[in-house]
């Protein structure tokens, strides 16, 4: 059996980093020698200038970096709510076989449910304010939450528990020095996940009544066949959601440095 080589970082960025680039001479070429349309799909220096002419004059009369801030500052209302509330829900539910049952039903009932569907309901019962644009963030990324974080729960060795109750440990401090350090590996990741997931929703958020944020900008630009700004849009969108995810690795290094470690 071969073993598989390991990637080394900076083999690893050369490697990214060319197949980006990659990536970004075929799409000049699909321009420059017209391969598609560009109405179907915008050359890169289109797209380019279009990102200066809105740094400059921003987007229906909404800065460029407005529009950014608007749909981070919702994402991230919505994100630390799920956090908040779905991390102690899950571990409970990795804990408790009782509570586990209570809450499966509703966990494995709206976790697929399309979040476009609550959009009427949202607008019934929140309004058009932001609060309904945040919600349908928090509610995307809350149920993954929940799933992550007692399927990390549920990792803890029984022998580790049993030893610190022997050892006349209370609930808080079983919680403290053996569940949360135990499963906090796997409950980042569960999180990258949902918050992957939720950023997906920004869109399907910003459908109800707003006037920006990035999935406005797109949606509005696209009504009017605007695909250099549609594009500009997308790139924005994954270019943020790419920072997020940064950042919270960056934050399991720090929170979780023995992770992957025996």
């Amino acid at each position: 059996m071969t073993r598989r080589r390991s990637v080394t970082g900076p083999r690893r960025a050369a490697i990214s980093l060319a197949s980006v680039a990659a990536f970004g001479l075929l799409w000049y070429a699909s321009g420059r020698y017209g391969w598609t349309s560009p109405l179907i799909l915008p050359p890169p220096g289109e797209v380019l200038e279009t990102a200066v002419q809105m740094v400059a004059r921003g987007y229906r009369q909404i800065p460029l970096w407005q529009h950014v801030a608007i749909s981070l500052g919702r994402a991230l209302a919505a994100f630390a709510g799920a956090v908040a509330v779905g991390v102690p829900v899950g571990l409970a539910m990795g804990l408790s076989p009782v509570l586990s049952a209570v809450f499966d039903p509703f966990v494995n009932f709206f976790r697929p449910l399309p979040k476009l569907a609550l959009i009427p309901l949202v607008i019934v019962w929140l309004g058009i304010g932001e609060t309904s644009k945040i919600f349908l963030i928090f509610v995307s990324t809350l149920f993954s939450v929940i799933v992550g974080a007692a399927s990390a729960a549920r990792t803890v060795k029984e022998g580790r528990l049993r030893v610190a109750l022997a050892l006349g440990a209370s609930r808080w401090q079983l919680l403290r020095h053996i569940v949360l350090p135990s499963a906090m590996p796997e409950l980042f990741t569960s999180i990258r996940l949902a918050v992957g997931v939720g950023w997906t929703t920004l869109i399907a958020a910003e459908m109800v009544a707003a006037d920006s944020g990035l999935g406005w900008m797109v949606m509005n630009a696209s009504s009017y066949m605007r695909t250099d700004v549609v594009m500009l849009g997308i790139l924005l969108l994954g270019l943020t959601g790419y920072g997020l995810d940064l950042a919270i690795v960056a934050l399991e290094r720090l929170v979780v440095p023995w992770a992957g470690r025996d």
